[in-house]
């Protein structure tokens, strides 16, 4: 693509506001920045559009947004009159412009004769999910970048049974996105005069009941909460985002008593004004929770992200406040659950977990322990929805939890990706049922390790910014598949699992055997010592991220394996 003249396109663009075509010309001067707006469109895949906001070809504004919804309108219509009546239920974040972009989606929708029913007001992902099962909608807009910096804005598109897009539907959005002016091909309408002719509906607190009720059902053992619940002091943050409303109110009425919110980080906020990072992930994030938690004595700290699907946790023990990866979480979940619903007699014969091929296999040691299937997908909640779907259709499982190491958790049947309300309120029965017997997430920890040994894991991320970035990304990928290493940190590769061709090889015998999925651009590299290293390029920033999946029976020299491979991880990147 010739970025230049699609520069020189837009900017003269009558359709652009006085606004927009300013900032076209603070920049016609600067090459590297037209080249980095403009050099190519923001691709469409299966989690639909995320970039940084701005005018141009490869920025999140309106006129992108209104060019999606058009290739996915083109995809409803196919689909026939009554896929248009279901409708396209919206919801969007704190990030700035994420409510004018949904009703933006919703105008486009409306002059295309479909249906939409847009919040009044953000709302967690998960729930967006929950409306269009519940709404029996045909799909599904949700306006959020994640947890990605307040510069980034995001397009995620979910289908009828409430998962993201498949990647068969998305490819029709994509087709049907080429062959639309991205200024002036969507049709769109008058935001006021669609509400009135009842093509754009606004939802809002009947919704927030119907789920919340679905997320309470989930509870396992409220007698540990009541039990707790004099004593046992949450704190909790959205940073700015959706979870505001809903986290705290679905722990209250489970019975929690004392919840203190971290009033500023209360205030929806897409500059994130207290924040470095709106990701949990980032420690950091933590500072206003534990200065609140070390007034209040606090047992647990809960923070979510925007959109309020991820979650990530802090805790008191030994006299400070620590934390837990989204690996130990979630297996510490894992082991709550089943032994509660086995307990409870509501653990079904058929149970299955789910995780990803970069998740800790600690959860698969554990279900093997306790007689429940456990199964790996790709990393993406798109492909574990995939898969709860095909047991429901053909009942050979039922599964009870599914989750990623990223802080990714699912629990029940009414959404269909990662639900941060519905953790919130799992992991503080959790707690506080080890509270009751005088332990901290940190013992119960330890006391997984004691049976099962020790996994320890760690994420390297090779940023590779820029124009260039996709390309380095790529020739790391195609050069570590053509020529694959014979050893990795000084230790021999015994297979390679390669994802793309969905074939594993063995390096001793160079036999070849098929993998149970495929698709994916994910190299596998099974160690001789017992650990896993495993690449493969994000699909939503532009870095490559490296997986150590490493275990052993004595914590130092799991740790050092831990190290020795992350700085193996590291020099790829030289």
């Amino acid at each position: 693509m010739d970025y230049m003249n699609e520069y020189k396109k837009w900017a003269e663009s009558t359709l652009l506001s006085a606004a927009e075509r300013e900032e076209l010309s603070s920049i016609k001067n600067d090459a590297k920045e037209i080249e980095s707006r403009f050099f190519s469109p923001l691709k469409f895949g299966t989690a639909g559009l995320r970039g940084v906001m701005g005018v141009g070809l490869n920025r999140m504004n309106v006129y992108i947004i209104r060019q999606a919804t058009q290739g996915l309108a083109n995809l409803i219509l196919k689909e026939g009159a009554d896929a248009a009546n279901r409708g396209v239920a919206l919801s969007f974040d704190c990030r700035n412009n994420s409510a004018e972009f949904a009703r933006e989606a919703a105008c486009v929708l409306a002059a295309n004769g479909i249906k939409s029913y847009i919040f009044d007001s953000m709302r967690p992902t998960p729930e967006l999910s929950f409306a269009i099962r519940h709404l029996k909608c045909i799909a599904g807009i949700n306006i959020t970048a994640s947890h990605n910096p307040k510069e980034y804005n995001g397009y995620k598109v979910y289908w009828e049974d409430g998962a993201q897009l498949p990647p068969s539907h998305a490819s029709v959005v994509a087709d049907e996105m080429s062959k639309i002016d991205v200024l002036s091909g969507a049709k769109t309408a008058p935001y006021d005069k669609a509400v009135e002719d009842g093509l754009i509906s606004i939802i809002g607190d009947k919704i927030d009941d119907a789920y919340v009720d679905a997320v309470l059902k989930m509870s396992e053992n409220r007698a540990a909460i009541r039990k707790a619940a004099n004593d046992f002091k949450i704190v909790y943050t959205p940073f700015h985002g959706a979870g505001y409303r809903l986290v705290p109110r679905v722990l209250k009425e489970a019975g929690f008593k004392n919840i203190f919110c971290v009033d500023r980080q209360m205030i929806p906020d897409g500059s994130f004004p207290t924040l470095k990072s709106p990701n949990p992930e980032d420690k950091a994030g933590f500072a206003m929770s534990v200065e609140l938690a070390q007034k209040c004595g606090a047992d647990l700290l809960i923070a979510t992200d925007p959109d309020s699907d991820r979650i990530a946790i802090m805790f008191k023990s030994h006299g400070g406040y620590d934390t837990l990866s989204g690996n130990q979480v979630g297996a510490l979940l894992i082991d709550y659950i089943i032994k509660t619903r086995r307990k409870n007699g509501t653990l079904p014969k058929n149970a299955a977990v789910i995780k990803t091929i970069v998740t800790t296999e600690l959860s698969r040691a554990i279900c093997e322990k306790n007689a429940v299937a456990c199964f790996d997908t790709f990393t993406g909640f798109k492909f574990m929805a995939e898969l709860i779907g095909r047991f429901e259709k053909d009942r050979s499982y039922q599964y009870i939890f599914a989750y990623e190491e990223s802080y990714g958790y699912l629990m029940g049947d009414f959404a269909r990706d990662k639900d941060a309300v519905t953790a919130s309120l799992m992991i503080s029965e959790m707690a506080a049922y080890y509270f009751g017997r005088g332990m901290t997430l940190l013992d119960a920890m330890e006391s997984l390790y004691k049976e099962y040994g020790f996994y320890m894991e760690d994420t390297v991320n090779l940023v590779m910014p820029g124009v260039d970035g996709l390309e380095k990304m790529r020739s790391l990928m195609d050069s570590l598949r053509a020529s694959s290493p014979k050893t990795i940190a000084g230790c021999s590769v015994l297979k390679k699992r390669d994802y793309l061709t969905g074939e594993s090889v063995s390096s001793s015998k160079d036999d070849k055997a098929l993998l149970h999925i495929k698709g994916e651009n994910v190299l596998y590299f099974e160690m001789e010592d017992g650990t896993s290293f495993i690449i493969r390029p994000s699909g939503t920033e532009p870095k490559i991220k490296v997986y150590i999946l490493a275990r052993g029976e004595e914590r130092g020299a799991v740790a050092d394996l831990v190290a020795k491979y992350r700085a193996a991880a590291q020099d790829l990147a030289k």
